[in-house]
């Protein structure tokens, strides 16, 4: 069922988690079969119903083994995974005294709305991203490159941690990890079987065999193919529900950002700046998705895991009221550290204020030229 609104979408999401954790199981025990439905075929040239009895045999005997590993699996992945995240981004997390500018903008955020404050992590990239991962209150945390840092102004710092945490709030962030840990599953089995196939083929499986008559009289060849099939489509399935996770969370999370800064404008900056410059090297594409922005993107966008930012751009200016700059060549960065103008004592402590005014309030009846064009009270 589609979510249509904030509240659907985030019970779409509990319910999606759900049915992913059940996919892992069916995947797995799919690739069981396949794997024993190889085993069969490369011991015993038998026809092909008698090989997938004895296959389905095996998967009876394995299952429990099969059950216990997936769990094995998750249970890990629910300890280490942002370990293995930070392990491959370089993320680390930093304190209000490392980063006091970056750490007030989350918490000013968070104490609005009433949210948990995640952890604040920066990865030393010179890439313009961001992300967030966790699976509960105790786990989430957001991480933010240098080159974020320093090239996006504090206003729009603020519009791109609101965008992650409204990922969080929207319980995109659990739905991404376990559609990670199902992927990561899938291969590891699927190459585990498809490297013991390949040692048994060539050194005793084919070879015991031999080839003669007997052997094209049974069904060892077309159960290899089905095998290899069930494999294969198990891989394209694990890789499916991935892309199939709704792009339309990231329109949620501009508009949750817009929700929490009440800035249009910055949204949309932070996205043309960092439009094309988000590549992480040392990522995986697994994490690239949890990004805010992923350039990595499919065949004719039918695989792209996230919509361009020419069309969440339009959506924000079409239902937000921003205003587009087009896109922005960035300068060189700003010494670390520094991320933008004197700072302005706020409500809860010092508070930078971005380097372009701010729209004025609706309802004024001055107006007067912003960084996009006429403001309109």
């Amino acid at each position: 069922m589609a979510a249509y609104g904030l509240y659907s979408h985030i019970q779409s999401n509990r319910r999606r988690s759900i049915a992913l954790l059940i996919g892992l199981f069916f995947l797995v025990y799919l690739l069981v079969f396949a794997g024993a439905l190889l085993a069969e075929a490369l011991t015993t040239d038998a026809p092909i119903d008698y090989l997938v009895q004895a296959a389905l045999y095996d998967l009876t005997k394995t299952f429990p083994f099969a059950t216990i590993g997936t769990i094995v699996w998750i249970l890990i992945a629910y300890k280490f995974h942002q370990s293995m995240i930070d392990a491959v981004t370089g993320g680390h997390e930093v304190t209000r005294a490392e980063e006091p500018k970056l750490y007030n903008l989350l918490e000013n955020l968070c104490i609005s709305r009433g949210i948990t404050m995640p952890k604040l992590k920066i990865a030393d990239d010179d890439a313009l991203n961001a992300f967030a991962t966790g699976l509960n209150e105790k786990q989430y945390s957001i991480t933010v490159t240098r080159g974020l840092m320093n090239a996006l102004n504090d206003a729009e710092l603020e519009a791109v941690l609101g965008h992650e945490l409204t990922h969080i709030r929207n319980g995109d962030v659990r739905m991404l990890v376990i559609a990670v840990v199902i992927a990561g599953a899938i291969s590891f089995f699927g190459e585990m079987i498809f490297r013991l196939f390949f040692q048994n083929a060539f050194y005793g499986g084919f070879r015991r065999r031999g080839g003669g008559d007997s052997d094209r009289k049974g069904g060892a060849g077309l159960a290899i193919i089905i095998a290899i099939a069930l494999i294969v489509v198990a891989w394209i399935l694990s890789i499916v529900i991935r892309f199939a996770l709704s792009r339309q969370r990231e329109y949620l999370a501009d508009a949750g950002s817009v929700e929490l800064t009440k800035n249009p404008d910055a949204m949309i900056s932070a996205l043309r700046k960092i439009e094309g410059r988000g590549e992480l090297a040392s990522a995986n594409s697994a994490v690239m998705e949890m990004c805010i922005d992923n350039p990595r993107q499919g065949f004719a966008d039918l695989f792209a895991t996230h919509p361009s930012v020419e069309s969440r751009v339009d959506a924000l200016v079409k239902f937000a009221g921003g205003h587009d700059p087009g896109p922005i060549a960035l300068d060189a960065p700003a010494e670390p550290g520094q991320l933008s103008a004197p700072a302005e004592e706020g409500p809860w402590g010092t508070r930078d204020q971005p380097e372009q005014a701010r729209e004025p309030p609706a309802g004024l009846e001055g107006q007067s030229d912003g960084p996009w064009g006429p403001h309109r009270g």
